[in-house]
Formats: C-alpha cells, sequence, structure tokens
C-alpha cells in the first residue's frame, strides 16, 4: 500500500509516524506535512491538501492508492468526494457525513432521535430571542458555540447573562448560535475508526482545552490515554453511546469508511452524554492516542476497506501517555510568532532518542533559511509514556527543554486530576 497522509498539523504528523512504523507499507506521502514528517515521509510541499485536484493528480504522480484524511481542510472541500469518484481509495468523511459537525442543530436532534444522551440545548438566530431566553434563566450555566463548524476554542461557558450576551453577538454575525446546558465532570474523548458495518474503539482520552484550569477556551493544551474509567461506565458509553449511534447512521445512510470523533462528559450521577460530534480525529487526543497501538496501521485500514473493522482485534500498550503542547506567546487570540526555536538535535526531531517521550509537530513551525521559527499558535506535542498516569506526565514535563523558544509556554497540570486515584 501506497499512503498519502492529508495535513500538517500535530495529528497528522502523529498518524504519518503511525504508518511509518508499518511493516506492510511500500510508500508514504504527506501533503503537505512538516518539518517532523520530512524525516519519515516524503511532503509533497507542492500539494494543496484541500484540492481536491492536486490531490488527485499527486495519487497519479507518485501512484499513491490510498489517500488517509483526519483532518478538517481536505473533507470541506469535497476531496473524498472526488477521489471516490476516481477509483482512488481513501478514508475520511464524505461530504454527506460533514453535517454532524457543521450542524450543531442537526447533530443533537439527530442523538435524541436515537436515544443518545446529550445535553439540552436552544438554536438562536436572533440576539433579541437570546436576551429574553437568557433574562428568564439567570445564573443558569450555559455554554455557547456557532451552530456551524468552528475551532473548539470559540465557545464559552459561563452564568454570566452579559458575558454570554457578549459573546453570542459576535457569534450571531456570522450565523445562529447554539445555547447548551452545561454539564459538569470527567470530560472523555472517543474515537472510533468506522466503517460501513461497524468500530473500532480506541482507548479513551481526557483533553484540556483552555489556558489553565477555568481559564479561556484554546485547542487542545494536553491530553492524557488511556483514561481509568470503570467497566460499568466503558459499558453505558458503548451501549447507550456508540451503538445507537452509528445504528442511526447506517439506518439514515450517513455510514462511512473514516474517523468519528465523540466529545463526552460524565456526570457523577446522570453518566455519560454526548456534548460534541467529530468527523476528524482530535487534537492532541491522537498524538496521546498513537503511541499506545500495537497493530499495524495498514491492518485496521484493510479491515476498513474490507467492512470488518468492527471484528479486527486491535493490539494496544498497557502504557499511559500524557501529552503536554507547546504554544506561543499570546495564543490563543494573539499569538506571537516568528521565534527562533533553540538547536533541536537531529535524534530529537526524528523521534529517535527515546521511543518513550516522542515529539509531533504542528505546521506551525517552519524552516526559513537556516532557521526554525514559529509561524503561529500551537507548535509542538510532547508526548511521554510509562507505566501510569504520573510516570508518563513526569516523562513529558521533564522533555519540555527540548523545545525552547522565547515566550513558549504550556499548561503545568496535564494528568493532576487523576494523580490521587494513583498514589
Amino acid at each position: 500500500m501506497i499512503v498519502l497522509v492529508l495535513g500538517s498539523g500535530a495529528k497528522d504528523h502523529a498518524m504519518t509516524w503511525l504508518f511509518s512504523r508499518s511493516k506492510l507499507i511500500e510508500g508514504l506521502f504527506v501533503a503537505h506535512g512538516n518539518i517532523g514528517t520530512e524525516a519519515i515521509a516524503v511532503n509533497l510541499k507542492y500539494v494543496n491538501p484541500s484540492s481536491p485536484e492536486s490531490v488527485y493528480r499527486a495519487c497519479l504522480v507518485h501512484n499513491i492508492d490510498t489517500v488517509f484524511i483526519g483532518t478538517e481542510g481536505p473533507l470541506l472541500t469535497g476531496v473524498v468526494d472526488f477521489l471516490n469518484s476516481k477509483n482512488i481509495k481513501v478514508i475520511g468523511a464524505p461530504s454527506k457525513a460533514l453535517r454532524f459537525e457543521n450542524d450543531r442543530a442537526f447533530s443533537k436532534e439527530f442523538l435524541n432521535k436515537y436515544n443518545v444522551p446529550t445535553t439540552s440545548y436552544k438554536y438562536f438566530s436572533d440576539y433579541n430571542s437570546l436576551e429574553k431566553f437568557l433574562s428568564a434563566n439567570e445564573k443558569k450555566h450555559f455554554i455557547i458555540k456557532s451552530n456551524e463548524q468552528a475551532p473548539s476554542r470559540v465557545m464559552l461557558d459561563s452564568t454570566d447573562k452579559s458575558q454570554l450576551l457578549k459573546f453570542a453577538k459576535n457569534l450571531l454575525v456570522s450565523g445562529p448560535i447554539v445555547l447548551e446546558d452545561f454539564r459538569d465532570g470527567l470530560a472523555l474523548t472517543s474515537t472510533l475508526f468506522v466503517d460501513n458495518e461497524g468500530y473500532l474503539a480506541f482507548p479513551f482520552c481526557s483533553e484540556y482545552t483552555k489556558t489553565e484550569e477555568g481559564g479561556f477556551p484554546t485547542g487542545g493544551m494536553g491530553a492524557i490515554c488511556p483514561v481509568p474509567i470503570s467497566n460499568k461506565i466503558e459499558n453505558q458509553i458503548k451501549n447507550t453511546i456508540i451503538e445507537p449511534l452509528l445504528n442511526g447512521l447506517k439506518i439514515e445512510g450517513y455510514a462511512y469508511k473514516g474517523i468519528l470523533t465523540l466529545s463526552i462528559v460524565i456526570h457523577p450521577i446522570q453518566g455519560p452524554a454526548v456534548v460534541d460530534i467529530h468527523v476528524r480525529l482530535n487534537d492532541p487526543a491522537t498524538q496521546a492516542i498513537v503511541p499506545l497501538i500495537k497493530s499495524d496501521i495498514i491492518d485496521i485500514i484493510e479491515a476498513m476497506f474490507n467492512d470488518t473493522i468492527s471484528s479486527f482485534k486491535l493490539e494496544t500498550s498497557d502504557d499511559t501517555c500524557a501529552a503536554v503542547v507547546i504554544a506561543s506567546e499570546g495564543y490563543p487570540e494573539n499569538p506571537i510568532i516568528g521565534k527562533e526555536l533553540l538547536t533541536i538535535s537531529s535524534p530529537i526531531l526524528l523521534n529517535t532518542f527515546s521511543k518513550d517521550v516522542p515529539l509531533f509537530f504542528y505546521g506551525c513551525v517552519d524552516r526559513v533559511g537556516n532557521k526554525i521559527v514559529t509561524t503561529g499558535g500551537r507548535c509542538v506535542t510532547i508526548v511521554g509514556r510509562s507505566n501510569n498516569i504520573v510516570n508518563a506526565s513526569k516523562a513529558a514535563y521533564n522533555a519540555l527543554p527540548n523545545i525552547d523558544f522565547p515566550g513558549k509556554w504550556y499548561r503545568e497540570d496535564i494528568g493532576m486530576k487523576f494523580y490521587n486515584s494513583l498514589i
């Protein structure tokens, strides 16, 4: 199998790294990749991963027979549908399935239709209706999100009516919003590889999506995998969320060969509920999952193409991973770019210095002349791996000095919420 991975982020680097470790792969390309993928695959810098024609031409030129899409851009521009029409095998959600991510009200109604537990919501297309509703529900805890696909940091949870209205006013300029009831509890990320007949579940993650505990929303700043949850909760997620949702997808013609990621909150009394659906990989959950996978990714992909993924026996390590994201000063609002990374040794850049602490780069780190500089917000994910969360977290934080540039910042508490149960 000759594979092309589309994307340039850290989750795309992680998946490229996983493909590079396969014993069955014959060729590996990335479009357009980053400084981390260039040593383990061929970066196709000239290919626009969001252009169906550009991707197709690359497949013809390099005899690529399989394209893997776990990132948003190429999905939104119809790359999957186009490649399918050209008989190129592709793992990724087709256009019809994107509705689950870019129409939150539709997703909520779909979940309700198939009795999948989710949080209550209201849909608003005008400011006055929202203001009237919030005035009648003073001090209640809500979450405001765009109804359309938007970065995870574009949301606000608050009990303050004025804050909620101010945030919503900006979002309403672009389109309707969804106002969800806030649900407290443990945040879980469930990553599924799906085909037309079933699914393969990867270990559960917990992601950190704020600047600090109680801080401003960001893209993911860290993740833990696997999350220590009880068999009872795991079975609830399987029986009340995953299986009825996938059954609904199959019944209504939305089933596909690709990724389905569920953001779940586990309330101590009410149990698990879905708060978001994604038809692609999450970041940095992917970076925390990938080092634990022992099965050959090509075998997994072949099972998806054959619609036998539900019978695939996934092999994973008994270890735990803690992923810590390093970001530029000013992220997420106004990241300061152009900061030079201090010299990174080749073994560190190539992930050969230690199997226990791989580094996955974002496209926000690039070469400019003879220097490696920051070009955006999140820059690197460092993944510590060890026998438990405590030691995995220590391994990640101990490796932080290997990536250094002025103004770098990161959360200092990745994994902390689980310490008490392990000490």
